[in-house]
């Protein structure tokens, strides 16, 4: 998927929204929707008798969303999936989600079943759970394994309306540990290994590791990518040689080379590696410059320009310290110790001391970059960092000479702040350092391809920063990397191997039934006018969605998905060049997107990836987008102006949270804002469709040895999905880089504001999962 940093901005207004990457779901309108639900992770079912469903709400689908660059920087979301490929309630069955005891806990379900005394329910302050005795109770395979599931991941020893995160997931956090390859443990993790175990060929049958004859040319070039990814003897026996040749192609690394300044002479220029870094390898310094939609005119591509990505996660680890400055101090040797292995395979001498001399002023540089931007506080509303120009009108604003296209070219521009502090930050440095650091950002981010000499140097840094002591399974790494690089081709292989034929019927239901219940939602709110409610009804009933894959790549006679590879050559030899060229490949694509109009049934991810999400440019639903994606401010003053209001409730609400493993930093309610819309907005529309189902339908049976009705059911299972534990590490760097909530806090602060729910658990008035002020938005 593509996703760039211009898109930090869109969360205030959100509706729903979903999170970003690993989707087996999308939703789109045909002219760029607006619109979009943030779908639940449980579905909403019927018993068999009455429909096809199976019978019990299933557990959630599998999500990918833990990538690490090579900087050492997370690029984590997580979000609410849909179920997918095989992944339904009998899922389970063969989950490690289960863990260790799922037997004994199976044994005393199957009691349940041949009628003996049902498991005793929890005592909570006399709290009723008002089942009824004489209700019909599932017993079939599927329920047996869902109570299982449910039953092990709580804590009954909890009081639900006291913290009802506890509650629910007190026996996952109790039974699983974060493995020493993790810095996050999720239901999500979990599921995410299952999915990459297929892809590998640990199945009855491969899909990467199983050579065919008779393949198509994109499968043989993925698994090709893949061989090439798993042949370490001669990645170990090329060692550092293909990354000097890269560093010489880029006009060599001055701190690794004896005679830079001789042979750069006046031919170095920052426009021409600016130019060459993007185009060749897809990486952008300095400015983050790519094609994409208009926020104004969602037809046609246009290009964009926003602040950098830095070497470190975020601003905080230049310009704080604490356990930034410890990572910072592991970055600073991470880079140093790069350098003495070039230098080395160069046969120059070590001198240790001009070494660290260059690389502080790197490091100097880096920091007043990172000054130079702005904070993700600053960042949150679109409609003000949206401002579109001409190049030569960027070019005398900000006094930029860097940027060299056709004057007259229409941009966008995100960050007017950063731009006008950039051309002082490069006057205090000379093109010596500056070519260390544009060199060093392309290298770094390299290393996964290369030798184990090079990973060993880079493996102190991340566990300073993750707090991971071990490394990825090779072969999982490799299948990450070609999923992601070759998506169609990998979701093809995949939903040949394992997607489940009704899947897709099933979730077009799930959808339309929250979007109606959506609509009906939009009556109740006292704080929009009968104008603005008409409008919003309008972006909910525009949406079209995506679901699982384009049918293309499964048509053998259909060219297109060959053809999206035409230009890739691969070698089994050559991995690293193999990366060079997928990134040469990705530059000229996103290049080519700005003479062409926008294509509204363009699939932007693959299928092998389960997630429900709207695409940050394709999909806006924030209340300054219309129905068509455009930005455009179609709320009257009263509805904008008791909009805030509402949000200001919100944000006060989450930033109240601290969470302890981050020190007791709080959560920043102003960050995280649109994600938290989205979550409370999102529980109560699914809340809602499940209810009506039930009106039309009926109830479920029971569940056997639970004692709780459906209605706790449903919150039960949705704060299941949000299961998991991070490391110190992670916890620091996500609270100010993460655009939602922490998982606790997700559910805490969303049933926190839903009257359903106390009334659901029973809970008193002015207790913590009941407080006497809420807040809502949708």
């Amino acid at each position: 998927m593509e996703t760039h940093s211009g898109q930090e901005g869109l969360q205030s207004g959100e509706i729903f929204s979903s999170d970003s990457s690993d989707a087996d779901m999308r939703f789109t309108h045909e002219k760029s929707s607006a619109f979009t639900l943030r779908m639940m992770s449980f579905w909403f079912l019927p018993p068999p008798s009455r429909g096809n469903f199976p019978p019990i709400a299933a557990p959630p689908g599998r999500v990918y969303e833990a990538q690490t660059d090579e900087s050492g920087a997370l690029e984590e979301e997580h979000t609410v999936p849909l179920v997918s490929s095989r992944l339904h309630a009998a899922s389970f069955l063969h989950t490690p989600a289960l863990g260790e005891n799922l037997e004994g806990v199976l044994e005393k379900l199957k009691g349940v079943q041949r009628g003996s005394t049902p498991l005793p329910p929890p005592k909570h302050r006399g709290l009723e759970y008002s089942t009824n005795p004489s209700a019909t109770m599932c017993t079939t395979p599927d329920c047996v394994t869902a109570a299982a599931r449910l039953l092990q991941n709580m804590d009954q020893t909890m009081d639900p309306c006291q913290n009802f995160y506890r509650y629910a997931c007190g026996g996952w956090l109790e039974r699983h540990v974060i493995p020493e390859t993790s810095s996050l443990h999720s239901v999500f993790n979990i599921l995410r290994d299952e999915l990459e175990i297929v892809l590998k060929g640990q199945c009855p049958v491969g899909v990467l590791e199983t050579p065919n004859q008779q393949d198509r040319q994109a499968f043989s070039k993925a698994k090709v990518l893949y061989r090439s990814c798993m042949n370490e003897s001669v990645i170990e026996q090329r060692d550092t040689q293909p990354l000097i040749k890269l560093i010489d192609s880029v006009g060599d690394w001055p701190v690794a080379s004896e005679d830079w300044n001789n042979t750069a002479d006046e031919s170095w220029s920052l426009e021409h590696m600016l130019a060459s870094l993007n185009s060749h390898y897809n990486k952008k310094v300095l400015l983050e410059m790519f094609v994409w939609p208009d926020d104004r005119d969602s037809s046609r591509h246009i290009i964009h320009i926003d602040q950098p990505s830095l070497g470190m996660p975020s601003r905080d680890y230049y310009l704080n310290d604490g356990n930034y400055k410890k990572v910072r101090e592991s970055y600073l040797q991470f880079m140093v110790s790069m350098v003495k292995i070039v230098r080395e395979d160069r046969n120059l001498t070590q001198d240790n001391e001009h070494v660290w001399e260059e690389i502080m002023r790197v490091m100097e540089l880096e920091r007043d970059i990172a000054n130079a931007t702005s904070p993700a506080e600053e960042r949150n509303d679109i409609t003000v960092l949206y401002n579109k120009m001409t190049l030569r009108d960027v070019q005398e604003t900000f006094n930029l000479s860097t940027i060299t296209v056709q004057p007259d070219e229409p941009v966008v521009i995100y960050c007017s702040p950063y731009l006008e502090k950039l051309d002082n930050v490069l006057s205090r440095h000379s093109r010596r350092t500056v070519q260390n650091y544009l060199v060093w950002m392309l290298i770094m981010e390299r290393v996964s391809s290369l030798s184990r000499r090079l990973k060993d140097v880079r493996a102190h840094y991340r566990k300073v920063l993750h707090g991971t002591t071990v490394e990825e399974a090779r072969w999982r790494d490799c299948v990450r990397y070609v999923q992601n690089n070759m998506e169609n081709a990998v979701g093809a292989l995949y939903v040949r191997e394992t997607f489940a034929g009704d899947s897709k019927r099933m979730v077009g239901d799930l959808i339309r039934r929250i979007q109606e219940s959506y609509v009906e939602t939009l009556e109740e709110l006292n704080w929009m006018d009968d104008e603005s409610k008409a409008k919003a009804r309008e972006k909910a009933l525009a949406i079209s969605e995506q679901i699982g894959y384009p049918d293309y790549i499964l048509e053998e006679d259909n060219g297109k998905l060959d053809q999206e590879y035409i230009h890739l050559k691969f070698s089994e030899e050559h991995y690293f060049e193999n990366v060079l060229e997928n990134l040469h490949a990705t530059a000229q694509k996103a290049h080519k997107k700005l003479r062409e109009p926008v294509d509204p049934d363009l699939w932007i991810i693959g299928a092998a990836v389960v997630n429900a999400f709207y695409s940050h440019n394709r999909n806006q639903i924030g209340r300054n987008f219309d129905k068509d994606g455009n930005m455009y401010n179609w709320w009257s003053n009263f509805s904008a102006e008791h909009f805030e209001e509402q949000s200001k409730c919100m944000v006060q609400q989450y930033s109240k949270f601290s969470w302890k493993i981050a020190g007791g930093q709080n959560v920043s309610g102003i960050t995280t804002l649109g994600e938290n819309i989205a979550d409370n907005g999102g529980v109560r529309q699914a809340y809602k469709a499940y209810m009506k189902w039930v009106d039309r339908e009926g109830e479920e049976p029971r569940l056997p040895g639970l004692d709780l009705n459906h209605k706790q059911l449903f919150f039960l299972n949705f704060a299941q999905v949000w299961c998991g534990a991070c490391r110190p590490e992670y916890a620091i760097q996500s609270i100010r880089t993460d655009p939602h909530s922490p998982l606790e806090y997700r559910v805490l602060g969303s049933l926190q504001n839903f009257e359903a729910f106390s009334e659901a658990f029973q809970c008193q008035k002015g207790s913590p999962m009941n407080p006497e002020d809420k807040c809502r938005v949708w």
